[in-house]
């Protein structure tokens, strides 16, 4: 079994390697029971959003760590992909900016994943 940082690391790392924009990785262990980690990203279309999320699901569920439930609209520019420990959220640009999670999770830790990325 791998640990929740572990999970969020491989996450951070598949949402990149299908080109996900604006991966933010939050701690949350101590500000909330939902998750320890939350990670939001960028995608530039509701065919990417089905991209990004079926490919976090597959390399977390290779590692025996398989989603526990997909909520959002592909079609209406978000969609959560609930891991228990982890929680990814995958916006339109525009719906990003219009929830604006980063500001309502701002006492999070913003972990740096500079080294998970390529840029």
């Amino acid at each position: 079994m791998i640990t929740p940082k572990e999970m969020a690391e491989l996450a951070v790392k598949a949402l990149d390697s299908k080109k996900a924009r604006d991966i933010k990785l939050l701690k949350t262990t101590d500000i909330t029971v939902l998750a320890d980690y939350f990670i939001i990203c960028t995608a530039g279309s509701a065919t990417q959003i089905k991209t990004l999320s079926d490919e976090v699901d597959r390399v977390l569920t290779e590692q025996g760590e398989p989603s526990i439930r997909v909520e959002g609209y592909r079609n209406g520019g978000w969609v959560l992909v609930d891991f228990g420990c982890l929680i990814v959220h995958i916006f339109l640009q525009e719906i990003r900016e219009f929830y604006d999670l980063e500001r309502l999770w701002s006492d999070a830790e913003d972990v740096d994943i500079s080294a998970l990325i390529t840029e």
